[in-house]
């Protein structure tokens, strides 16, 4: 019997740790559809992987239009995804935002607030709504929310971008409630580290490829009864 090619998506994908996790998948085998808010960007992106993909086999690689900060083009890419495939095997929550003024939460105007929850953790509960009717026809579904090690409570805060961390804490959070919603899921969050992406910088410790590793390792091959967990480095670790 022919095993069904297994399909991704994963949002924010034109570039940084999504556009490799996007790679990797590929690599896999996946059908991966990029997920971009930029139409232009994901084309450009997804033309790169598949040139490359040619020679080391990749599988398909579809650009889907989407951005997660607004309700509407959520329940449009759901549509569009809707035209291409009935199933999904694995939705990677990877767009997110850190916007350079956030920087002291005494000081943090409503509108960056709310603009980054919006994106960082609105965002990816409204695209794993829209999206477990098609997860819900995989043998194995998967959700992986790129949490940050910076919305930890248990080592407490240090000031550093609190919109930012504020909203991966309530990521994680979004994490054990989709994880209790839905216990035939693996749902989980997971810390990249500090990777150098245009967010986090040219001094970052980690290459993409390493933040990539151990999204792809949850989104493919973790054990499918591990869930509602935060991880890094394929380690449970506090939050």
């Amino acid at each position: 019997m022919i095993k069904e090619q297994c399909i991704a998506l994963v949002t924010g994908a034109n570039k940084g740790i999504g556009f490799e996790v996007v790679r990797d998948l590929a690599r896999k085998g996946f059908h991966v559809f990029l997920g971009a808010r930029n139409e232009k960007a994901g084309e450009a992106a997804a033309e790169k992987l598949r040139t490359e993909g040619v020679k080391e086999d990749y599988g398909e690689i579809t650009v889907l239009k989407i951005d997660v900060s607004k309700p509407d083009s959520i329940r449009r890419a759901a549509e569009e995804f809707s035209r291409k495939s009935d199933r999904l095997d694995t939705l990677v929550n990877n767009a997110g935002i850190l916007l350079d003024d956030d920087k002291e939460v005494l000081t943090i105007t409503p509108e960056i607030f709310e603009t980054t929850l919006r994106t960082n953790t609105l965002g990816a509960l409204l695209v794993s709504q829209a999206f477990v009717p098609f997860l819900k026809k995989s043998d194995a579904p998967r959700i992986v929310n790129v949490s940050s090690g910076g919305g930890q409570l248990a080592d407490g805060a240090d000031g550093w971008a609190p919109a930012y961390c504020i909203s991966k804490t309530a990521l994680n959070g979004v994490t054990v409630q989709l994880a209790a919603a839905l216990p035939k899921f693996a749902i989980n969050s997971v810390c990249p580290g500090w990777v150098r992406t245009d967010m986090g910088g040219a001094n970052a410790t980690r290459s993409v490829a390493e933040g990539a590793s151990g999204i792809v390792w949850l989104a493919a091959d973790a054990p499918q009864n591990e869930t509602g967990k935060f991880w890094r480095d394929r380690k449970v670790i506090p939050w």
